[in-house]
């Protein structure tokens, strides 16, 4: 198994949601890979956690990646968090960047869950994505 390549997908995948246009439209600067101290704003993305799994081979160490991208939202409703999980969506579906180790096989989009959270005023979308990585 190789855990190898997995700072160098999380970078990719935040580099693609910075660089995204219609998101940071949406959340400005407001997508983290770690929530800063203080108060957050009222619509922020941010990478959550991870399973990988083995998926070598004889010729090649590999491995299959459950991330996950989280939007919060604190509007009333919805609407603005479901807008910014649509635009993470859209971020993820085009080409990555070349990886700084090893090689994204493919990134695919595999469920998502929408809640209230807290005391019911917060909205949470949590999106898990699926990708292949190889390192060899």
């Amino acid at each position: 198994m190789s855990y190898a390549t997995s700072a160098a997908l999380q970078a990719a995948i935040y580099a693609r949601l910075v660089a995204h246009a219609p998101l940071t439209d949406l959340v400005g600067e407001a997508i983290y890979d770690a929530l800063p101290a203080g108060p957050l704003p009222p619509l922020y993305a941010t990478l959550g956690a991870e399973k990988v799994r083995d998926r070598s081979d004889k010729t090649m160490a590999a491995a299959e990646h459950d991330l996950t991208v989280s939007v919060v939202s604190d509007a009333a409703g919805f609407r603005a968090a479901k807008e910014a999980a649509a635009a993470v969506s859209d971020a993820l579906a085009g080409p990555m960047p070349p990886l700084a180790r090893g090689r994204l096989v493919g990134l695919w989009f595999l469920r998502a869950r929408a809640r209230r959270t807290g005391s019911g005023d917060a909205r949470r979308i949590d999106m898990i994505f699926r990708a292949r990585s190889e390192d060899g």
